[in-house]
């Protein structure tokens, strides 16, 4: 008989019965969907009173071809946004930034100035439209010109849904679009999320990601173990600022991964749910029982999609949507088939949403509230994926807590080792992949796999960088002048830093001109030397 082990490390037993799930407390442990602690969904109905929102990561180009596109998928059914900013957007460069060069609109859409996120969601109505932002070290004055916009278009502020990512410790770890130090950093996220609940209180102004630590390496039980280690990070961070944990615990959101195996996916984010009630309930002492609900994005994470027979890669969406929606997941995002090779082509992000919608109105994965619950595999499993995830937890307790963590660089080590592992499996065949180390067609794989390869155009930058110039010249430079020398007096106090990062967007001052106001006086991050 051939072993079996869960990625998080533990074995999986051929047989499970009643006694592997002796002892627990079933009320406790599990109780009904949408009652603590949630281990069986945060919904009483689940999908049957509303499906999960579906958002495929859209961003290309100019803000013009990117609004697009948003049109195209959304006349295809999408129902929510996801917006992806190219690399000099995410650092905060302007397009005209040499260090930009190469870069603008390559890899997402280019924003410089208030004026480009206008033009991004021309047509789109933000009171109607949920949308989420991927964006970190540059969350605040990107999500205060998503605020402008809504405000322009004249939606009502509570009913402004929009999602910044706005998680910078998990940038430390695993991502890298950092700016500023840890501590000013923090501040940023900090204010953002005070901002949001008493101004826009129905956006969700921070999205804890286990994702991005996952694809660089880490196990199930580490992905969720850090995830909500730097959501009580963020918890204890508002709390110490003076705010009450209900007044922004109930639009905390997660956004994690399903591209592993389906029963221990589920049950990851089974005991996940449970795990994070309780921490927020007794140890936070929240009392609204919203403030207890872990609300996620599961996405497919693209490592999981390899360039070798691609169209494999459109199976391997399908088991992954169907894991997020027996997970419980509020939103999905699925990776493309061309993952391996390029960013998204329309094609091929059509797929991916109809995956999606076949996953909900075909496959009956929506029918039922928890459709795993009280089997003896996936009860057994949950229980112990709780035990291994708090066992992570303690471990990174052991390195100093989670900042300390990632400030001396000890967890950005631990995910490197887990992923070298990871790869040895995969090169030795003890973690399978069809295509890759076992099932390989004879013969050399096709030179040109049917891929429709996104033709980046070097134009892309001269249309930025044009529009950049005339917004300069046009806007009342004294009042952009003003804005920005008021936000560097701020950054040097201890205040909120939204309102006037809000001014300085609506004077029209740039991205860069921002960034540089508050680099200024914070610095820039320096990355601890792991080895």
């Amino acid at each position: 008989m051939r072993e079996v082990k869960a990625h998080a490390g533990f074995p999986i037993k051929p047989v499970y019965g009643p006694e592997d799930v002796a002892g627990r407390d079933v009320e406790r442990d599990l109780g009904r969907p949408g009652e603590y602690p949630f281990t069986r969904g945060i919904h009483k109905h689940m999908y049957r009173d509303r499906l999960w929102t579906m958002r495929q990561y859209i961003g290309f180009g100019t803000p013009a071809e990117t609004n697009a596109r948003f049109k195209y998928l959304m006349a295809h059914g999408q129902d929510a946004l996801n917006v992806a900013f190219d690399l000099p957007t995410q650092l905060g460069l302007d397009s005209d930034d040499p260090r930009a060069d190469g870069e603008v609109g390559r890899v997402g859409m280019a924003i410089d100035t208030l004026a480009d996120m206008e033009e991004a969601f021309a047509g789109i109505p933000l009171d109607r439209v949920s949308v989420s932002l991927t964006i970190n070290g540059m969350a605040a004055p990107i999500t205060a010109m998503y605020f402008a916009v809504a405000d322009e278009q004249g939606a009502a502020r509570d009913r402004v849904v929009t999602t910044p990512q706005n998680d910078i410790l998990k940038e430390f770890v695993a991502r890298g679009t950092w700016v500023y130090p840890v501590e000013p950093s923090l501040r940023l996220v900090g204010d953002l999320i005070e901002y949001a609940a008493r101004h826009y209180p129905r956006s969700n102004p921070v999205s804890v990601c286990g994702y991005h630590i996952r694809e660089a390496g880490c196990t199930t039980a580490q992905e969720m173990a850090y995830g909500l280690a730097i959501a009580a990070a963020y918890i204890d961070m508002m709390v110490r600022r003076g705010m009450d944990v209900d007044e922004f615990a109930p639009r905390v959101s997660f956004n994690f991964t399903a591209w592993g195996k389906i029963f221990e996916e589920v049950a990851k984010f089974r005991a996940g749910r449970r795990l994070y009630a309780r921490m927020v309930r007794e140890r936070f002492g929240a009392k609204n029982p919203k403030s207890w609900m872990f609300r996620t994005l599961i996405g497919g994470g693209g490592s999981a999609f390899v360039p070798q027979e691609p169209e494999n890669n459109i199976v391997r969406g399908a088991y992954i949507a169907l894991a997020a929606a027996l997970s419980g997941a509020q939103t999905m995002a699925l990776p493309t088939y061309d993952e391996a090779y390029t960013i998204p082509s329309a094609k091929a992000q059509l797929i991916a949403l109809r995956t999606m919608q076949i996953c909900a109105e075909e496959a009956g994965a929506a029918d039922t509230a928890d459709p795993l619950g009280g089997s003896y595999f996936v009860e057994a499993l949950t229980n112990q994926m709780e035990g291994q995830i708090l066992a992570e937890i303690a471990a990174v307790e052991r390195m100093g807590g989670i900042v300390d963590a990632i400030k001396s660089g000890a967890l950005q080590a631990e995910v490197a080792r887990q992923a070298y592992r990871f790869e040895q499996a995969l090169a030795s065949g003890e973690v399978p992949k069809v295509g890759v180390n076992c099932h390989v067609a004879d013969g050399a794989a096709p030179a040109d796999p049917e891929v429709e390869l996104y033709a980046f155009d070097a134009a892309v930058a001269a249309t930025q960088v044009a529009k950049l110039t005339r917004v300069r010249r046009e806007r009342d430079d004294r009042a952009a002048r003003a804005a920005l020398a008021r936000l560097s007096d701020e950054a040097r106090g201890t205040g909120n830093l939204m309102p006037a990062i809000v001014e300085a967007v609506k004077a029209y001052a740039t991205l860069g001109e921002i960034n540089r106001a508050m680099k200024d006086v914070f610095g820039e991050h320096k990355e601890p030397v792991q080895w």
